[in-house]
């Protein structure tokens, strides 16, 4: 173990700073199956060879392609943890919060219609507001405080150990332990698989990690490393590190308040992920509340966010009266008109309608009229019995324009019960954190509360960091989004002119004037064939193609990435392989999707796009 420790702190000595600072990795060295196993392995290989140069361990496989999900440091804190306690790498999972861990098993084992018995020897309970997980969630679980061990018994279900020991020494569970998991005061939690038999039981954490949480942050996961080895320079070994400054929060507050003209206190947390979960959480509970014994329906798009729509689902999978509505809103489909029909099914049936929408969507970049969206979702409808139906809420995801005002007084949406969120990850921290949050109008006031209860008991809040980093960017959100949008403009405008057969989904000059400047479009390019399945197959080659030249032409200025909102460069990618992964096929789109940032070569850009279009599409 000695050796393993000095390897780790050699590894540490020479760490690319990127491991530390970028939210989003290369995905020309990314393979998705093996996410973690890959890079584990080949660092392994590296330091084997005593190879510890930071220019070797740049070039290893990507861990993960977004640090929400993991990255390379929560992989080696993962790796080194299971050497401590001589378990695989896959048996180790760090999260950000203190309780997910927890709430990952109490819904598997919902689902599986398994008890869950949770000891502990920590001061206090490990689980919080006990009585939401079981009201709300429906959690079933039995919570037992013990002083050893051998305090566990043999039962049915699944047995979890939580404790808060030193992490540099292992933790020995007992025979009748299935799970354990260890609690550091400021940097997060891990979770010690034991029993691997248990059906599924890495995936299905794993994928609660990836959806309703994050992984542990790069910082803390830096720290907790040097923590195990006893490295003496840590810089986070500070607790006021740790202390969330209160002119940092303000700041973000102002700034989120100004931006979308909400009066009212937004909530910050962890992940725009992070945030949804708990918002959403927050309206089924309002609707249980309100309106116990009726039908709960989430109203979306299926080609929406791939995060949004399997989180959606899985929410409608765990709450029995919960279920989704598909909306359609690209393609030819209009936003407004599909709503009006989905909020007419849902009234007939006595529902409580939770719609969901993307302004603008994503990724055909629509904005809907905004007026006729307002009157129908204020509009009065009655049920098959003629009763008034239930009002609406309005959930918007402004990532995309998250300087529109849309919860002001003055906006169209003023009269309806709305709540906007968006992923701090993008324009309002620069890409430089993941953090995300959500506020509200004053219709909505009542909403906040319970929402922040969910994001309270997920132990989801924005860390010290995040605040920090968003404390630093979200001042300057304003003109950077007003400059990305005239570098897209002028990129769009020029394929236009080039090209005019080629499809461009973008908001047009009239649109850009109410304030929505997003700065990534759509793109399919021109195409023959003697079927439409052809077509189609040819169109998504080319597409693909086109990504693949433009990034081979200029590695520093375009990035294979999901990326938008960042402050320097321009990202690619086919939105079908990546934001999408968990769509269903039929709804998946191939289209290219570019964003551009403040700080973009747009004439770099041009030429080399001019020689693809020369090169693949005249000849």
């Amino acid at each position: 173990m000695v050796s393993l420790f000095d390897s780790v702190r050699k590894l540490l000595n020479d760490l690319p700073q990127s491991w530390v600072e970028l939210t989003t990795h290369r995905l020309d060295i990314y393979n998705e199956s093996q996410a973690k196993s890959e890079f584990l392995a080949e660092l392994k290989k590296l330091l084997a060879k005593g190879n510890y140069s930071t220019e070797s361990l740049e070039q290893l496989p990507t861990a993960y392609d977004y640090i929400r999900l993991g990255h390379q440091l929560s992989s080696v804190l993962e790796w080194l943890l299971a050497e401590i306690n001589q378990l695989s790498d896959e048996q180790i999972i760090t999260f950000a919060s203190k309780t997910m861990p927890l709430l990952a098993l109490l819904r598997k084992n919902k689902l599986a219609g398994q008890m869950t018995n949770i000891y502990y020897d920590t001061d206090v309970s490990p689980l919080l507001d006990e009585e939401r997980l079981k009201r709300v969630y429906g959690y079933s679980f039995n919570l037992q405080k013990i002083n050893a061990l051998t305090e566990i018994p043999q039962t049915d279900g699944m047995s979890v150990f939580v404790t808060q020991r030193p992490f540099d020494k292992a933790i020995k569970a007992c025979d009748d332990c299935d799970i354990s998991i260890n609690i550091h005061a400021d940097f997060g939690s891990v979770m010690l698989i034991h029993n691997t038999r248990i059906p599924n039981i890495i995936n299905d954490v794993q994928h609660v990690r990836r959806r309703e949480t994050i992984a542990i942050s790069p910082n803390n996961a830096l720290a907790l490393l040097k923590l195990i080895v006893k490295k003496a320079d840590d810089p986070n070994a500070d607790p006021a590190t740790h202390e969330i400054s209160a002119d940092n929060r303000q700041t973000v507050i102002n700034c989120i308040q100004e931006n979308t003209g909400s009066e009212l206190k937004p909530l910050i947390a962890s992940s725009g992920l992070s945030i949804q979960y708990a918002m959403m959480m927050g309206l089924v509970e309002n609707a249980l509340n309100r309106y116990p014994n009726k039908a709960i329906k989430i109203i979306l798009p299926p080609n929406c966010y791939g995060g949004t729509n399997d989180q959606s689902r899985r929410i409608a999978e765990l709450i029995a009266n919960v279920d989704i509505v598909d909306m359609l809103v690209d393609g030819g489909q209009d936003l407004v008109s599909s709503l009006d029909e989905a909020l007419s099914s849902v009234a007939k049936e006595d529902a409580v309608a939770l719609v969901l929408a993307e302004i603008p969507t994503n990724p055909r970049v629509e904005v809907p009229d905004m007026q006729e969206l307002a009157e129908v979702l204020a509009r009065t409808r009655v049920t098959a019995n003629k009763q008034t139906a239930i009002q609406p809420y309005f959930m918007v995801d402004q990532t995309f324009c998250p300087n529109v005002k849309l919860l002001h007084q003055q906006s169209e949406l003023h009269q309806v019960q709305t709540i906007s969120f968006a992923s701090g990850s993008k324009f309002p921290s620069g890409g430089r954190c993941v953090a995300g949050y959500c506020a509200a109008n004053n219709v909505a006031k009542e909403l906040l509360e319970l929402i922040s209860h969910h994001l309270l008991l997920s132990d989801n809040l924005a860390n010290a960091q995040q605040l920090r980093t968003l404390a630093t960017n979200m001042p300057s959100m304003p003109t950077r989004i007003k400059q990305a949008y005239e570098k897209t403009r002028e990129l769009v405008n020029f394929i236009q002119n080039l090209l005019p057969q080629a499809k461009i989904y973008y908001v047009s000059d009239e649109i850009a004037h109410q304030g929505f400047m997003p700065s990534v479009f759509s793109l399919d390019l021109p195409t023959r064939g003697n079927t439409p399945q052809q077509c189609n197959e040819k169109q998504k080659r080319l597409n693909t193609k086109l990504i693949e030249f433009m990034i081979n032409a200029h590695p520093q200025e375009c990035k294979n990435c999901v990326s938008y909102g960042q402050l320097k460069g321009s990202y690619w990618t086919i939105p079908a392989t990546s934001t999408q992964g968990t769509t269903k096929e039929e709804d998946k789109d191939y289209v290219v999707r570019v964003a551009l940032s403040p700080m973009t070569d747009v004439k770099l850009l041009t030429r080399s796009f001019a020689e693809f279009v020369r090169l693949f599409i005249l000849n």
